[in-house]
This record gives structure tokens, C-alpha cells and sequence, in this order.
């Protein structure tokens, strides 16, 4: 779910999005490095 929210940011750029990916990165109970990580590896995935 936060590989789709974030995707819909990505390309729309809605900022509701944004807070509603920010909302259920902290109810995955995701670490923020956790996160990062998970999105550069969404954006340039390691083969």
C-alpha cells in the first residue's frame, strides 16, 4: 500500500497523498530510514 500511495505522489504531486502515505507509514510502524530506503529501491529497483 505505501508503494501505491507513494507512486500516486510521485506522478500527481497531490499533497493529500503525500499526508496519506506519511499516515500509513507510521501505522506500518516504519522506521524513517526504513522508508527511505524502501522508496529509492521503488524508484531504482536492485535487480
Amino acid at each position: 500500500m505505501l508503494d501505491f500511495t507513494w507512486r500516486v505522489f510521485s506522478s500527481t504531486g497531490n499533497i493529500d497523498t503525500y499526508l496519506l502515505f506519511k499516515e500509513l507509514e507510521l501505522d506500518h510502524g516504519d522506521k524513517p530510514e526504513m522508508a527511505e530506503t524502501e522508496l529509492a529501491e521503488t524508484d531504482f529497483p536492485i535487480s
